[in-house]
């Protein structure tokens, strides 16, 4: 992941978000902080799934 995408993803659970837009890519990503209210790994390599190796 680049530094450019860590922080889009830092500010994002700092505001709280659950989702923000890749700056690279313009994809929307999950945040590890609406993974982990998801509550479970969907095994889907989620890039910041809280769930390590699950």
């Amino acid at each position: 992941m680049t530094p450019e995408a860590q922080a889009a993803h830092d500010r994002a659970v700092a505001a709280g978000s659950d989702f923000y837009t890749d700056p690279h890519t313009g994809l929307m990503v999950m945040t590890s902080l609406y993974l982990t209210r998801r509550g479970y790994c969907c095994k889907n390599e989620c890039r910041h799934c809280p769930y390590g190796d699950d």
